[in-house]
């Protein structure tokens, strides 16, 4: 009774079961042909018993017609094989209405080996589950973005018209396929490294990557993994890359050209200026250049006047075979030249493939055609350098077949370099040629002092290495008639005018002259010296103002019987560095301090000048100099002088020779980048020397 009871309630179970399901159930009695249907399936179909006509005949009238070959090919399959059978189709109601059924079933035969002889399964609406996709669908479809979903194995399982589109291929090539398979250049990318990613971790990726053509484009991949494999959204962003290639094309191109333009306006000389051109433009822009100066484009022979003063190469191994081919290129290139053409036609000349052979071409066999084939540029521009209507140089750039050939932007870049780079190197041509004149006008006024006895007296002059480099610094030593029994007296004079260019130089001139005139012809003390130096700066209305100190070694003789003379020092210092006095013991003198340090030269006649005097040792040494020598960059005068001062006290007792003694001097003070010119005047009195 127990097991009666068991029986009967799982019976009911699963008939509550399969009603909460809404599953119907079929019989098929292949014997007779008679097909069974209960309730559910009948209410399914919108049929009843007395409406259904109980045959496989009834069934095909309610199945779709576009449906009807694949149900029948599914269970003629499963009949034939004693198998399963397995269909999803719609069925017409018949109000009209359309549903989807999916249906599952087997076939049994009565005897093992024998024929089917019934199909029993059981059929469920799936309409809703349709018609939520086929939302999706339209969604997925309408959406602008591409998307398509992959399977566990790779497969395309669904692709959207716009994947249709960005992929080349429609749905019906691609349903079933494996996305390596169909776009192989995926393997061993970003594609693949990040979709295998998303599967092995159950996270999602985004990422942006380019495929090759044929696609051909960039695209803003995102991509969710999900237990039925991978579903994939794409767009197409290679307008918005190239967009974003052309904005930092146009910051790198901007950067360079202010890059150019610094590092140019930087320096005034212009074989430093070529030699920086070069190494801004390799490797940003070339492989490697050559920068030619041209002193006169408009020469009978072109080649006159040229010099490849500057070269660069992104390869260190290649350096040296640059540098041999700039110092042969120039003597084996013929009248057919691409340099010769951008200076004689003054344009731009663009090799955009081929250039060793075109090269090559122009230029005699030797050693020059041997180093270019070493180096085999595949692609090359000539830019001429131009400037107030001249050439003034050529930038030649050069790329290799590994780097892409140089187009008409290229050379437009090149081409807004070299205006930049053709105006700042004439300003530096200009400034040079003013340099060399006002350094020749100065060198011109520092003549060499006068040979005394017992008294030597050397000079230094020392340009500075910048631009700053011409000033108006002297040094002046000269005879003044001694009105008394001694010898004529040494005049010694070290200045400095305010200014540093050609105006301060010849300024410079002027006032050296006046001090001398008034110095030599009144045979005043120095004091008197500087005041009629004011007084006659005011009456011709100089406008400068300078520095300087005047000292006169006076030869006395000697009082007594015993031969020889003696020397009194009177100096003036006019808002000048103090000279110093080295004592044959090796102290260190101050020859000023603030008190008797005056005003500038210039800027008030009415000032008094104080002089101080003093007796000259035997052995003693002066020393007079410029501020270049005791200030700079990180030093101040006061430090300078203190430097200068211990200097003197290591060097000067163990220096008998005073050209020495200068160029010590100035090697431990200065070295050998001076940031400002500096006047050096050094006087001993060793009347132990012969005359």
């Amino acid at each position: 009774m127990t097991a009666a009871l068991d029986e009967e309630s799982d019976r009911v179970a699963l008939r509550l079961a399969i009603d909460a399901a809404g599953v119907g159930a079929f019989v098929w009695d292949l014997v007779s042909g008679r097909l069974r249907w209960d309730e559910r399936l009948l209410e399914l179909f919108g049929l009843d018993e007395s409406s259904f006509g109980g045959t496989i005949e009834a069934f095909n009238a309610c199945v779709h017609p576009d449906d009807l070959a694949r149900v029948t090919a599914a269970a003629g399959l499963a009949i034939a094989t004693c198998g399963d059978y397995v269909a999803e189709y719609r069925v017409v109601r018949p109000e009209g209405g359309v549903r989807w059924i999916e249906a599952r079933g087997r076939a049994f035969a009565e005897t093992e080996g024998g024929p089917a002889v019934r199909l029993v399964g059981a059929a469920y609406d799936t309409t809703e589950v349709h018609e939520g996709e086929a939302r999706i669908g339209r969604v997925l479809e309408s959406m602008s973005s591409a998307f398509y979903q992959l399977d566990a194995e790779w497969r395309f399982t669904y692709v959207n018209s716009e994947a249709e589109r960005l992929l080349g291929a429609g749905r019906a090539h691609l349903v079933g396929r494996s996305v390596w398979e169909e776009f192989p250049a995926a393997i061993g990318s970003e594609f693949e490294v990040n979709y295998r990613s998303a599967v092995a971790t159950g996270r999602p990726v985004s990422f942006e990557a380019y495929y090759p053509p044929p696609l051909d484009g960039w695209y803003e991949v995102r991509a969710w993994p999900s237990p039925e494999g991978l579903a994939v959204y794409f767009v197409d962003i290679s307008d918005r890359r190239e967009a974003q290639d052309a904005l930092s094309r146009s910051a790198d191109r901007l950067a360079l050209l202010a890059s150019v333009s610094e590092g140019l306006t930087g320096t005034l000389d212009p074989t430093e200026g070529v030699s920086l051109l070069a190494t801004l433009l390799v490797p940003s822009l070339a492989d490697w250049c050559l920068v030619t100066l041209v002193d006169d484009p408009h020469a009978t022979d072109w080649r006159r006047g040229l010099t490849d003063a500057g070269w660069a190469h992104a390869d260190p191994a290649m350096h040296e075979t640059v540098e041999q081919y700039a110092s042969l290129r120039l003597r084996a290139m013929t009248d057919e030249s691409y340099l010769a053409r951008a200076i004689r036609d003054m344009t731009t000349v663009l090799m955009e493939s081929g250039a060793t052979d075109k090269v090559a071409a122009v230029l005699r066999e030797g050693a020059a055609r041997d180093r270019l084939r070493e180096l085999d540029p595949e692609s090359a521009v000539a830019v001429p350098l131009r400037a107030r209507g001249r050439t003034v140089g050529v930038v030649t750039a050069f790329r290799g077949g590994n780097r892409r050939a140089f187009t008409a932007d290229d050379a437009s870049l090149l081409e807004d370099i070299g205006v930049r780079a053709g105006l700042a190197l004439d300003n530096a041509r200009l400034y040079e040629e003013q340099r060399d004149v006002a350094e020749a006008l100065q060198r011109s006024m520092l003549t060499d002092p006068p040979q005394t006895p017992h008294l030597e007296v050397v000079t230094r002059y020392s340009p500075a290495s910048d631009a700053a480099r011409i000033g108006g610094d002297w040094y002046d030593a000269f005879l003044q008639q001694n009105r008394g029994p001694g010898n004529n007296d040494v005049v010694v004079v070290v200045g400095d005018v305010v200014g540093h260019d050609v105006e301060a130089a010849a300024a410079m001139g002027q006032v050296r002259g006046l001090l001398r005139g008034i110095a030599v012809h009144s045979g005043y003390s120095p004091a008197a010296v500087l005041s009629g130096v004011d007084h006659v700066m005011e009456s011709l209305r100089l406008e400068t103002t300078a520095t300087a100190v005047v000292a006169r070694l006076e030869h006395h003789p000697r009082p007594g019987a015993a031969a020889g003379e003696e020397v009194v020092l009177r100096w003036a210092h006019a808002g000048h560095p103090p000279a110093m006095l080295v004592g044959p013991d090796g102290v260190v003198t101050r020859l000023a301090d603030v008190e008797d340090n005056d005003l500038l030269l210039g800027l008030d006649p009415e000032t008094k000048r104080a002089e101080r005097a003093a007796f000259l040792e035997p052995g003693s040494t002066l020393l007079f100099y410029t501020d270049g020598l005791v200030e700079r960059r990180g030093r101040d005068v006061g430090q300078g002088i203190k430097a200068l001062e211990e200097l003197l006290r290591e060097l000067e007792p163990g220096t008998a020779d005073l050209e020495v003694l200068c160029d010590r001097l100035l090697a431990q003070m200065i070295g050998d980048q001076p940031e400002d010119d500096v006047a050096l005047l050094v006087v001993r009195w060793n009347p132990e020397t012969v005359a």
